[in-house]
């Protein structure tokens, strides 16, 4: 539950965690589980939930939830503090009578609110944006949470400014869109990356500017305006503040701009480069001859096999990245990938959740090996709520993307290829799926169809190569390297490390503020 909370505080989702607490009156101490600290008798293992909790509160008196409830619930829909909520209820407390008053319980509903712009911040923007020779937008997660996706299609496409997109905004504009350069960092496609890199002015909207969106601060090298409703985001990396609903402001700014549309060279540069990577994915993803294949091109059969609407969801190892570059989302609410925190085995039970988040659509989750061993139970959870869910099971015999990781920092491989022995498709049948293994990607295609097709979960097994991660593309990533090292590998990445650094922190001097 804790990390639970903690991929809720992060990613600004609203979860109400109720777990039960020691005794109120204290007379059968310590009761089992209870986290015995010599030197305060009041704090429990619940207060580890403290620091990943936007709101806390430990409830020892039935009558406190006169007063917890309703500020849990302005938390909860509070667009700017919106996040986990935690009420410690203690046990005997919850067993207690209390006279309630009738009032508590009536019909209240709860208007997220959308805050227009401070007339000074948009008046500010607006003067460095209608200059602008070369401007990106940055599509965040904000754009999707404050349904904002029309509004910023219409925006781009008033004023002739691409727009590039984080792991949590993938989706706010359809990936056949004409400005839709696609993902943008260390994850993201040589497109939306030289884009970064040449705009004058960049315009994050609903983003927290995480250090993969903005290649651990050393991606863009314009000017930043920064549209979010919480002012800690918008204050990030110097930027211009702009305080705001992303959908309100987005339509201030465009009232405002009027006829404003970006020099036509520059957006026919960033569709000359578009044009490039999309002849770079389709190569990646395409089906080659090598016996076991990467996971660009299982994307690319699973991407073909999926009916329309299908809604993908992923969080950790290798996957998020090739999925943020090569995965064309349909629109909004087709993309789910939890890289708040990269939650290894978050997958299939996210995937549950978007299922029964809406039961008409088709959920594919796709998972690897090291993440479906973490956890995988709630395929069982699946069959039996008759919650259907397609999940193709990349199998690399470990943790690849670790290893690629280790290696590229210089270290020698270890305990991350260690073969798990576990024959997958046996286990996840034992669960209660439909499940088969893929040779490779001749039937891999066929195999989704039919899973999709099917009546209950179905997983299929596809093993992949370990070493292989599409090259094109992405950004510097701020890996701290050991400085002192007797391995030579070591040591030539560090000067690598090194002089990426001095070239960040150079350019980081020369930014206008």
């Amino acid at each position: 539950m804790v990390t639970a909370a903690a991929v809720a505080h992060v990613n600004r989702l609203p979860v109400l965690f109720l777990p039960g607490d020691v005794f109120a009156s204290r007379r059968p101490d310590p009761v089992l589980q209870q986290l015995e600290i010599c030197s305060d008798g009041t704090a429990s293992a619940n207060d580890c939930f403290r620091p990943v909790s936007r709101y806390f509160d430990r409830i020892t008196r039935p009558e406190q939830l006169l007063t917890a409830l309703p500020h849990a619930m302005r938390v909860l829909t509070d667009t700017a503090e919106c996040g986990p909520v935690t009420l410690a209820l203690c046990q005997d407390t919850q067993a207690e009578v209390m006279d309630w008053p009738e009032s508590f319980f009536d019909r209240h509903v709860w208007h997220p609110r959308r805050p227009p712009p401070d007339a000074t911040e948009l008046s500010a923007t607006v003067e460095v944006l209608a200059a602008a020779r070369a401007p990106l937008i940055v599509a965040g997660g904000g754009i999707l949470y404050a349904e904002a996706a029309e509004t910023l299609a219409a925006f781009a496409s008033a004023h002739g400014i691409p727009v590039v997109e984080t792991q949590a905004g993938k989706g706010s504009l359809p990936a056949d869109h004409a400005l839709n350069l696609g993902a943008i960092g260390v994850t993201g496609t040589a497109a939306a990356n030289h884009a970064a890199e040449e705009a004058d002015v960049v315009l994050a909207v609903g983003t927290r500017l995480q250090d993969f969106t903005t290649g651990s601060r050393a991606l863009f090298r314009g000017r930043i305006i920064a549209l979010n409703v919480q002012p800690h985001d918008a204050g990030k990396h110097g930027a211009m503040p702009l305080v705001a609903d992303a959908r309100e402001g987005l339509t201030a700014l465009s009232r405002r701009l009027s006829t404003y549309r970006a020099p036509n060279d520059w957006t026919s540069r960033a569709m000359a480069w578009l044009a490039d990577w999309n002849k770079v994915a389709a190569a990646a993803t395409a089906a080659g001859n090598t016996e076991i294949p990467s996971d660009a091109q299982v994307i690319g059969a699973v991407r073909g096999a999926v009916v329309p609407g299908t809604v993908v969801v992923c969080a950790a190892g290798g996957l998020p990245g090739e999925l943020h570059k090569l995965w064309r989302a349909e629109g909004p609410g087709t993309y789910h990938l939890e890289y708040g925190y990269s939650c290894m085995g978050y997958e299939i039970a996210g995937g549950l959740g978007v299922k029964l988040a809406d039961p008409s659509r088709e959920v594919l989750v796709m998972v690897g090996d090291g993440s479906y061993l973490m956890m995988n139970s709630e395929i069982a959870t699946s069959v039996a709520m008759d919650l259907k869910l397609t999940i193709v099971l990349l199998d690399n015999g470990g943790f690849g993307c670790i290893d690629r990781l280790q290696q590229a920092a210089g270290g020698a491989p270890f305990n991350n290829l260690v073969p798990h022995g576990v024959d997958l498709c046996a286990h996840a049948a034992s669960l209660g799926a439909l499940a088969e293994r893929c040779t490779g990607l001749a039937d891999l295609g066929a195999a989704v169809r039919r899973a999709q097709r099917a009546s209950r979960t179905a997983v299929i097994v596809v093993a992949t190569d370990p070493a292989i991660s599409t090259a094109e593309g992405g950004h510097w990533w701020d890996v701290a390297i050991p400085a002192v090292s007797v391995r030579p590998e070591v040591q030539a990445a560090r000067a690598a490390y090194d002089a990426a650094v001095l070239a960040r922190d150079g350019e980081a001097k020369d930014k206008p503020r």
